[in-house]
């Protein structure tokens, strides 16, 4: 993704991958319907590109990746960055959910694999359609969460 400095994205990297998400979380839904561990194989393969979002940055994620290299490209420069931070944040946020939804799965708890699933969908497409990312609304609140340094 362009980025002004290496703590910014460009907004429209994260939202790619939001509809990147959405489209993997909504084939998981499909896919349970008939062959729970299908969906569960599908749903830990986006768990690991949650994970990969969350430990290297949306920039070295696998859609972010991909955004930066194919179609950032063709694209105009950034006139909109964010902080890669909060979004960080929302992938381990992401992750947690879909790891509990791939274990679910996999592991013959179906409705709450789906739930789990459910959730993340929801979080991804309102991300994707609106730009409203709900872990980076809840990230500076965690932010004041965490003991101050002595």
């Amino acid at each position: 993704m362009s980025t002004s400095s290496p703590a910014h994205v460009d907004v429209r990297g994260p939202r790619f991958a939001a509809w990147l998400t959405t489209a993997v979380l909504a084939a998981v839904l499909v896919i349970a319907s008939f062959s729970p561990t299908a969906a569960g194989i599908v749903l830990a393969a986006q768990t690991l590109a949650f994970a990969f979002g969350a430990v290297l940055g949306p920039r070295r994620s696998p859609y972010g990746a991909f955004f930066a290299t194919v179609v950032a490209p063709r694209l105009t420069s950034p006139t909109e960055t964010e902080p890669a931070a909060p979004l960080r944040f929302a992938q381990a946020v992401g992750f947690v959910f879909a790891l509990i939804g791939a274990v679910a799965l996999l592991t013959g708890a179906v409705t709450l694999g789906l739930v789990a699933a459910g959730f993340a969908l929801f979080a991804a497409l309102l991300n994707a359609a609106f730009g409203v990312c709900l872990g980076c609304l809840m990230y500076p609140l965690i932010v004041r969460l965490r003991p101050e340094p002595t």
